[in-house]
């Protein structure tokens, strides 16, 4: 008799919905977590406290920039930086603690320790071995090096120790212009650091939006972030309170080399499988180190599945939870589904970036004929009341039938009202559905509103 049912290794996002979700279908379930607490790098050191620093930052900025135009007059907070990773952390662990309460609402069991997968149907945890029906890979990823940067977490940081550390920089460089970069730059940009992104690219956040993403690089200078662009960095050298960057320009060849109190390295993000026991099982992996599965979650190894981080896709929370409750659904007998044409992605800055869909470049390389709905943040009431009319909402549609094909926004809430879109492109709605229904006045989504009108006969407020 197998003990369990279900074994999830990873308590991150994707595991900790597969197993409430199988939980909840009738299914014996664990959850083997190396952590002391649930919840995965999401909750501990990544989306859950960066938007903490994020919100305590912008409420500093709202009160240094825009307090006195709306005729709240006094002294400028001054910023207790201990105090603000005290909040950070009570955040995270209120958060986490409310994983722990859910595991026990629905009776799963958290097995603490490293798991590793040591035959069919068995997960070994120190000296203990655990046998199930099924078992559930969801063990996340972690942070990219680079060759030539060596990570202390000190002043050599990953997003783990940029949420760590124990001042505020006098100057920071971050090395990628991606998601993690861009949000945590502008944090201690807010908190008083010089803050350079160095980019191997031409171009900031890669894949998204052009026009998005040279908007949203305009915005981020004017707050005070300088950006080096086709730069490739060689390496970088730490001493205990400095550190000596240096990157090759390259359109001119020529070698840089510049000072920072701190360099937060922020390239992206690989699967975590170390250790796991799964290639030594025969399983199967792809070229860039996923877990290859199958189009129901399955790997090559029967009763084995994968999903978030470690197999193909981006590598978002969300979509790891759709996943985990999709896996928990094919482990039931059920049909488990995930539309990974409507995965929104979000950038936490101010303003906020969010997109769904296609964007403009890849319409043009597959041929696909299309029209642009757009309208500017600057003629949304509501907007410009709270000092945020920067951005523009931007639909993409078919030029035949007016379906949505993607949206991308850049502007107060995008991370919110992303999801007006999501649900009208699940239902294959047209622009014309989201033009003709009634929107609240005066709010952000009126914006969103007059984009789907901008596709027909034109916009109201434009």
């Amino acid at each position: 008799m197998a003990d369990y049912d279900v074994i999830i290794i990873g308590g991150g996002p994707g595991g900790y919905v597969c197993a409430i979700r199988c939980a909840q279908l009738g299914l014996k379930t664990a959850v083997v977590e190396s952590r002391s607490t649930l919840g995965g790098t999401c909750l501990n050191v990544g989306c859950i406290p960066s938007k903490a620093l994020l919100h305590a930052s912008h409420m500093l900025h709202e009160a240094e920039h825009n307090f006195a135009k709306m005729g709240l007059k006094g002294k400028s907070p001054s910023v207790d930086f201990k105090q603000m990773i005290a909040y950070k952390q009570e955040t995270v662990d209120t958060n986490t603690s409310g994983i722990a309460f859910l595991f026990k609402k629905n009776k799963i069991d958290h097995i603490h320790g490293f798991g590793k997968i040591t035959a069919k149907g068995e997960v070994t945890v120190g000296s203990d071995v655990h046998k199930a029906k099924n078992i559930v890979i969801a063990t996340g990823s972690e942070p990219s090096t680079l060759k030539g940067v060596e990570v202390d977490e000190k002043v050599v940081v990953t997003s783990t120790g940029a949420l760590e550390l124990g001042k505020v920089p006098k100057t920071l460089a971050v090395i990628g212009a991606g998601v993690i970069g861009l949000e945590l730059g502008s944090v201690y940009a807010r908190l008083g650091s010089e803050v350079t992104v160095i980019e191997y690219l031409d171009h900031i956040t890669p894949g998204m939006d052009k026009e998005t993403g040279k908007a949203l690089q305009r915005m981020l200078k004017k707050q005070g972030l300088n950006f080096v662009l086709n730069a490739a960095v060689q390496n970088v050298e730490a001493t205990k309170t400095k550190a000596k960057l240096t990157y090759e320009d390259r359109k001119k060849g020529d070698s840089v080399t510049i000072d920072a109190d701190v360099v937060l390295v922020a390239t992206g993000r690989k699967p975590f499988t170390d250790g796991l026991g799964f290639t030594e099982l025969g399983g199967e992996m792809t070229e860039r180190g996923q877990i290859k599965t199958n189009a129901t979650w399955g790997t090559n190894i029967d009763g084995i599945y994968a999903l978030g981080d470690v197999i193909v896709g981006p590598m978002l929370a969300h979509k790891a939870e759709d996943e985990g409750m999709a896996v928990a659904e094919q482990i039931a007998g059920k049909h488990g589904h995930v539309n990974y044409g409507v995965i929104p992605g979000v950038v936490y800055t101010t303003p906020e970036v969010a997109s769904v869909g296609k964007t403009e470049e890849q319409l043009k390389e597959e041929g696909v004929s299309y029209k642009v709905g757009k309208f500017p943040f600057m003629g949304n009431a509501r907007a410009k009341a709270v000092h945020q009319g920067d951005g523009f909402v931007k639909l993409l549609v078919d030029k035949d039938t007016d379906r949505i094909l993607g949206c991308h926004l850049i502007g107060p809430s995008a991370g919110d009202l992303i999801h007006e879109i999501c649900v009208a492109m699940e239902f294959g709605a047209s622009a014309q559905d989201v033009a003709m229904t009634c929107h609240a006045h005066p709010t952000f989504s009126e914006a969103v509103r007059e984009a789907a009108l901008a596709c027909g006969d034109g916009a109201i407020h434009a």
